[in-house]
């Protein structure tokens, strides 16, 4: 389809057939944490760091995306909840993919948690998605979680394969999942899923050294390219360790090379 093969080459590098995305959709979950204060600079300094699309909710492209600097693409977060909840991991759908056409988005995600209490709506909604999207060639972004009563770990290769797999199953284009650690594993996934998979940020990372180190053997591993958000906007040099992290999806650099970037 034209228009989903137009869109996602502004969320994918053209030459390396990679990207990398910055999400910014933690103000509904969190509120204002550091780093989202202002959704205008930080989307600035992502985008001079060379990523190649950001995801947000409705907010970002009314008070933070672009009017100035780099451009960068646009995905419109359509499923939310809060920490405040009594089901955090219960995600509902709060836009429709005709919003994300309107606004001049260039995909959509959203956010599914396997085992979670509520999964069999959180899969309703996706499948309701991804037949919107195919109507409308949008991309779609699933972020696709394990969490829940049954979960013992959720970054363990059996689920995170499993999840990947419920990406690819009912639609999406791109799917994010969590680093299972370790290239051998992770290449399981990676093998299991026929569409583009991209590793979650996860946490706070003590170093950059062990950040960049999740996306070298993810990238070993097969993966498309990273969707990293706290690591990145909190960063104390969010354009710099933004610039790392695609020398080593776009250019192959080195742990070694990339810390350059971050050092200068």
């Amino acid at each position: 389809m034209l228009g989903k093969k137009i869109r996602m080459e502004r969320i994918f590098n053209r030459a390396s057939g990679r990207t990398v995305i910055v999400p910014l959709d933690h103000g509904v979950t969190v509120g204002p944490i550091e780093g989202l204060i202002n959704l205008r600079d930080t989307v600035n300094k992502v985008a001079d760091g060379g990523a190649n699309a950001v995801i947000g909710h409705l907010g970002l492209p009314l008070h933070g995306h672009r009017g100035y600097g780099k451009d960068i693409g646009l995905i419109l977060h359509l499923s939310a909840s809060t920490a405040l909840s009594p089901e955090p991991n219960s995600k509902v759908i709060i836009n429709p993919v005709e919003t994300a056409l309107k606004i001049g988005a260039d995909g959509v995600s959203i956010h599914v948690n396997l085992g979670a209490v509520d999964e069999r709506e959180m899969l309703r909604d996706f499948g309701y998605i991804s037949n919107r999207c195919l109507e409308w060639g949008m991309p779609l972004l699933t972020m696709v979680y394990t969490r829940g009563p049954k979960i013992k770990n959720e970054y363990d290769k059996e689920v995170v394969k499993h999840a990947a797999r419920v990406g690819a199953e009912l639609g999406a284009d791109i799917v994010k999942v969590n680093y299972t650690g370790d290239p051998k594993s992770f290449s399981e996934v990676i093998e299991g899923c026929p569409i583009p998979v991209v590793i979650a940020g996860g946490e706070k990372v003590e170093t950059d050294e062990d950040l960049l180190q999740m996306v070298e053997g993810a990238l070993k591993a097969g993966a498309a390219g990273v969707s990293i958000g706290r690591n990145a906007f909190q960063h104390e040099d969010p354009i710099a360790i933004v610039r790392a992290i695609g020398k080593m999806v776009h250019e192959n650099a080195s742990i070694k090379e990339a810390m350059r970037e971050v050092e200068k």
